[in-house]
């Protein structure tokens, strides 16, 4: 796991936990990488330093898994707060933007389990992000 160290074009500064530098690579040539300030895709990759364990050092903490876990709901929740809500039309309004028949933006809205599957196996990227606990009431 590496923390790197990321700007979008609207020069907000932020961290990601990602898997490996390839991982990296991937996600944000698929689109899958966004700012959790404002939601932009233009992300930039900061100069960091390496950790370099010595003799004096002891080792870094684990990250807690559910911290992550929560860092990453809550920046989804953000970049959502900057989406169009297109609710139940969710679906077809993605499909027409990936096919380019509407203008693209960031959107986000409700689907069921069989049209999140037919959105991925049509290459169009979608991310479930569970409801708030205040939705759940």
């Amino acid at each position: 796991m590496i923390v790197l160290d990321l700007s979008c074009d609207q020069e907000h500064r932020f961290e990601a936990w990602f898997a490996s530098n390839d991982t990296f690579d991937a996600q944000l040539k698929a689109g899958l990488v966004s700012c959790p300030h404002c939601g932009s895709g233009q992300i930039n990759r900061l100069p960091s330093a390496p950790y370099v364990q010595t003799s004096s050092h002891s080792a870094p903490a684990k990250p807690d898994p559910q911290a992550i876990a929560a860092r990453l709901v809550e920046a989804l929740r953000a970049a959502a707060s900057k989406s169009e809500d297109v609710g139940e039309r969710f679906a077809d309004e993605a499909r027409r933007i990936h096919y380019g028949k509407a203008e693209e933006r960031p959107i986000r809205g409700k689907a069921n389990h069989d049209d999140m599957i037919e959105l991925i196996e049509e290459g169009i990227p979608v991310l479930p992000v569970p409801p708030d606990k205040d939705d759940l009431h």
